[in-house]
């Protein structure tokens, strides 16, 4: 069986979780507290950060990386399309929220909510704090043009691109960031993608200390 070392919150093991459940790959789930540094777990990543996947006899690091490894070695069902240009849009889509999103808004709310407090780093920053809730805003609404256009984040079907922006929206939707109000397109899509299968184990997660609003595993909010 997989394994994978991960922490609940971090939309990077979320996407990876996404993945293999998807693809119905038995995985075991190790949480890791990667701010401690432990010899083990840098013996495993160097770089000192999750996720870490052992399958197959191998040890996989970098979401992306991963979910692409995923990708060449169990094709279905398939999360990348089939055409060069297809295949560009969804990683640039990967991207942007694994990229700019995390670094305007998760970074901003769910790290200074959350994660200073289990680091035991201190308080929240106000200004990042406000920072992320204004950002937000925007990337919601360029997900709501995206999908006034197509179907899917990247196109016409689901792909590694809509479990990219889910694994970050049920991040911040566990601790209440994210206004569904703001765009009934973007809350839809989000239904669509919550009521899968391999959402079930995500929405079960609970975080000592940070209780989840009730909306949040309710696949009809």
């Amino acid at each position: 069986m997989a394994k994978l070392y991960h922490v609940p919150l971090s939309p990077f093991c979320r996407k990876v979780r996404l993945s293999l459940a998807e693809k119905k790959i038995d995985c075991e789930l190790a949480e890791e507290r990667y701010w401690e540094a432990s010899p083990d777990f840098l013996r495993r990543n160097p770089a000192g950060k999750v996720p870490i996947l052992r399958i197959d006899g191998r040890t996989l690091t970098e979401s992306a990386a991963i979910c692409e490894y995923l990708e060449e070695k169990h094709p279905e069902p398939s999360l990348m399309p089939k055409s060069a240009e297809a295949r560009h849009e969804v990683r640039r889509i990967v991207t942007w929220f694994d990229d700019k999103f995390h670094h305007e808004v998760t970074s901003k709310l769910l790290y200074e909510r959350v994660n200073k407090k289990v680091m035991g780093k201190g308080f929240p920053d106000s200004s990042n704090v406000k920072a992320g809730a204004k950002a937000i805003k925007f990337h919601l609404d360029y997900m709501a043009w995206l999908l006034d256009h197509r179907r899917w984040l990247a196109g016409d079907v689901m792909t590694l691109a809509d479990f990219a922006a889910a694994a970050h929206l049920s991040s911040l939707d566990y601790i209440s960031d994210v206004d569904w109000n703001r765009s009934d397109t973007v809350k839809d899509w989000y239904a669509k993608i919550k009521s899968r299968p391999a959402f079930r184990r995500i929405l079960a997660d609970q975080v000592p200390g940070f209780p989840p609003p009730a909306h949040y595993a309710n696949l009809d909010f």
